[in-house]
């Protein structure tokens, strides 16, 4: 059985990263975008993060262009518009596809950990259920995310404990994540 700590990424400079170099902390694991109509979630995100860091959380940021193409540029400018618009500190990534043939190996073992259940009730999040749907098609059963800014909550020992969908409240999720860090 697979393990959080048994993945290698890429940074945003191309180098691997080992995930065992974040063992025995809190992650959040999160797919975004900077076009998206939730990349406002990076503000909240970097609240969090510059709350919780000293306690042994990180926040691990995959960017993706994998949904209406919400995430065109590069590693470089990318990583540029999220430090000057949002003073984003944490850890950035390079960017990857999390769905289809080529999706990362850790977002399908998230996925396969936590699948979707769903945006919630509501007309928007009905209507986002219904854009993800049409977006997801071409994926099949490899449409593991169903949209930007997905985040996982992984505790401690590299346990994935939570999904939170881009429309949870992001209140909700930094009330788990300090929950997760008093364990």
């Amino acid at each position: 059985m697979a393990a959080i700590s048994d993945f290698t990424v890429k940074d945003r400079k191309g180098n691997e990263v080992s995930l065992k170099a974040y063992a025995g902390k809190v992650l959040l694991i999160v797919n975004t975008a900077t076009g998206c109509g939730f990349t406002p979630h990076y503000e909240p995100l970097e609240a969090m993060y510059r709350e919780f860091r000293d306690q042994g959380f990180e926040i691990l940021d995959f960017p993706c262009n994998q949904f209406a193409n919400q995430a065109p540029g590069s590693e470089d400018e990318i990583h540029q518009f999220c430090t000057m618009k949002f003073g984003t500190e944490f850890p950035q990534f390079a960017k990857i596809n999390v769905n289809g043939e080529d999706a990362d190996p850790l977002f399908a073992f998230l996925a396969g950990e936590k699948p979707f259940a769903g945006f919630g009730k509501g007309l928007k999040n009905a209507a986002l259920q219904k854009f993800a749907d049409m977006n997801n098609r071409a994926f099949g059963d490899k449409a593991y995310i169903k949209w930007n800014f997905t985040k996982f909550l992984v505790n401690r020992q590299g346990e994935v404990v939570a999904r939170f969908e881009p429309t949870e409240d992001m209140k909700t999720v930094r009330d788990a994540v300090a929950a997760e860090l008093e364990k």
